[in-house]
């Protein structure tokens, strides 16, 4: 699958309808998504959709108003609406430009798997036959899905990128009439997902939680999953590493400052053969590689063509522009917390630990492995304190084995603090990514052994 001359026509017809006099710039998308969905371990949904949206940024006398449309018909209608728009538009002093012209690096075109572009349903009801045949029983429900998106933007300054991407990814969970076991994984290729695996996993765990126990809260060591911890690298994307966030104060981060455990080096970087986002940004920037922690110091973070310009000093922008970003900021959109090289990092009451799962529960004497975490909410974004629930199987581990499945908890925790300096007792070896909550985005994530979290409560309160 590549970009079609009908993306790049589109954009270049848009910016000819503008004329002259205004800075514009306009992207169009053209997405294919799939979804199979089951329940009651029976397939009880099969959608297919494909839309073209172009967005259309217009800049004159100092005002700026933007539009988008998925009627490619009427492109004139779009313009018009985005002018008038703009000539009422309040006074925009920060407006920082269109994006110069620049080339893509070398093979930075996207990520790309034909056969994912092409999935039918019978490849996704596939994956949902295997899955459901290794739960053995057990009922299951979940989704797997597949996209195929098509990128084009061009502007006035002479900027012109095009690009491809392809993902797919599968979730589901196995349940016992006390338990729920959870399985959930993304890629570039849906051939890289395999439904026989993801079902058995499912399965075990559900299994493996059957009459969970009530703990009393506390803080406990824990065993991170990796589900559990794309929601941690989810929450330092947005309110961590985002420019703007920095900017207004609202952000934990200190450029400079050894906030995380020297253990922790992470990475944004959409240009890795994995990654499953577009090389460029909707300001038609291209992404660069950024390490936002380099061994527990915080060093940068992802700057859009505003956040850029206010930070002075000569900042560019690294290419995390997103839709709407003039009131939010830029995201990361290929997070990666850099799995161990070989053993972990911190000896704890014996050998090194590992960088496998069970590897981390081995040296843990008495702490939780957690799955996943779910409905986590911001309290504090100054110091990242979220609070939220687990789910998905929760067990007790004493003397590095796992011994009693646990009723869920509600937690209340700053995550930079159980990252922070002496606080990781273990990094897993293999990152998984793990489906993204925005557009064209994932985490990949290797579990960790952390030395502790702070639960509150009871799922219940």
């Amino acid at each position: 699958m590549s970009v079609t001359a009908t993306e790049t026509d589109l954009a270049q017809r848009v910016l000819e309808l503008v004329g002259a006099g205004i800075e514009a710039e306009v992207t169009v998308e053209r997405q294919a998504l799939a979804l199979t969905r089951f329940a009651g371990s029976y397939i009880h949904q099969n959608v297919a959709d494909e839309v073209t949206a172009v967005r259309l940024r217009l800049h004159a006398d100092g005002r700026t108003a933007s539009a988008s449309t998925t009627v490619v018909e009427g492109l004139e209608d779009l313009v018009g609406r985005t002018v008038a728009s703009m000539r009422l538009a309040p006074a925009d002093p920060t407006w920082p430009g269109l994006a110069p012209a620049s080339a893509l690096g070398p093979a930075a075109e996207g990520n790309v798997d034909d056969e994912t572009a092409a999935a039918s349903p019978d490849d996704r009801a596939a994956r949902v036959r295997a899955f459901v045949r290794e739960a053995a029983g057990l009922d299951t429900a979940g989704y797997c899905r597949t996209s195929a998106t098509r990128v084009a933007y061009a502007n006035s300054a002479g900027q012109h990128l095009a690009a491809a991407r392809t993902s797919a990814a599968m979730d589901g969970i196995a349940r016992t009439s006390s338990s729920d076991g959870l399985a959930r994984l993304a890629a570039v290729r849906l051939g890289d997902i395999d439904g026989a695996v993801l079902g058995a996993r499912a399965a075990a765990k559900a299994r493996a939680g059957v009459d969970p126990v009530e703990l009393a809260p506390g803080r406990y060591e824990v065993v991170l999953e990796a589900a559990a911890v794309a929601d941690v690298l989810m929450m330092l994307a947005m309110y961590g590493f985002n420019a703007r966030m920095v900017l207004d104060r609202q952000s934990f981060l200190e450029v400079g400052a050894a906030q995380f455990d020297p253990a922790v080096t992470m990475v944004e970087d959409a240009l890795q053969p994995d990654a499953t986002a577009i090389p460029f940004d909707v300001e038609g920037t291209p992404r660069r590689r950024v390490v936002l922690v380099d061994r527990g110091v915080s060093a940068a973070v992802v700057h859009d063509r505003r956040t850029a310009a206010r930070a002075g000093d000569g900042t560019e922008s690294t290419g995390h522009a997103i839709p709407g970003g003039a009131s939010f900021g830029a995201l990361p959109s290929s997070l990666r917390l850099l799995p161990a090289d070989g053993p972990a990092v911190h000896e704890v009451d014996g050998p090194a630990t590992d960088s496998t799962v069970a590897a981390l529960v081995a040296g843990v004497e008495r702490g939780l492995l957690v799955t996943d975490n779910y409905y986590t909410r911001v309290l504090d974004p100054r110091t990242l304190v979220v609070t939220g629930l687990t789910r998905n199987g929760v067990w007790l581990i004493e003397d590095g084995r796992i011994t009693t499945p646990v009723r869920n908890f509600r937690f209340t925790q700053s995550y930079p603090q159980a990252l922070g300096p002496g606080a990781v007792l273990g990094i897993g070896s293999h990152a998984v990514e793990m489906p993204g909550p925005w557009a064209e985005a994932g985490f990949m994530a290797p579990a960790l052994r952390l030395a502790s979290w702070n639960y509150t409560g009871g799922a219940s309160g």
